[in-house]
């Protein structure tokens, strides 16, 4: 069986499908190589991958120092605290022997002076 004519494409159908696919090459090549552009060395992707470990290892540091004077700044303060409760506890102390007892030895001398016994 034969086919006919016109069931093959011609010449010029032929160019321009080629033409048409050397075009679409050329697309996909440009495209193909602004996406190379953005790609990296493997060099350069380790030595960025080094100096953000480096950073990494810096605020690490960083950290555990702020964290030792945190812990030294709560141990002072609670050290401050214990101090001022003993303060407060050695001056109320101070007040009740100062002023409360003097008052109290006064009343009892008075009282007994009512009732009549003399010291």
């Amino acid at each position: 069986m034969s086919m006919p004519p016109s069931a093959e494409p011609t010449l010029w159908e032929l160019h321009r499908a080629v033409s048409q696919l050397r075009e679409d090459l050329r697309g996909d090549l440009a495209q193909l190589a602004a996406r190379l552009d953005q790609v990296v060395t493997e060099d350069v992707y380790r030595a960025d991958q080094r100096a953000v470990g480096q950073r990494i290892s810096q605020i690490e540091a960083g950290l555990a120092g702020l964290r030792g004077e945190h812990d030294q700044a709560t141990d002072r303060a609670e050290q401050q605290r214990r101090e001022d409760q003993t303060q407060a506890t050695a001056t109320r102390r101070l007040v009740f022997s100062s002023f409360v007892s003097p008052v109290l030895l006064m009343t009892l001398q008075l009282w007994l002076a009512s009732r009549g016994a003399s010291p």
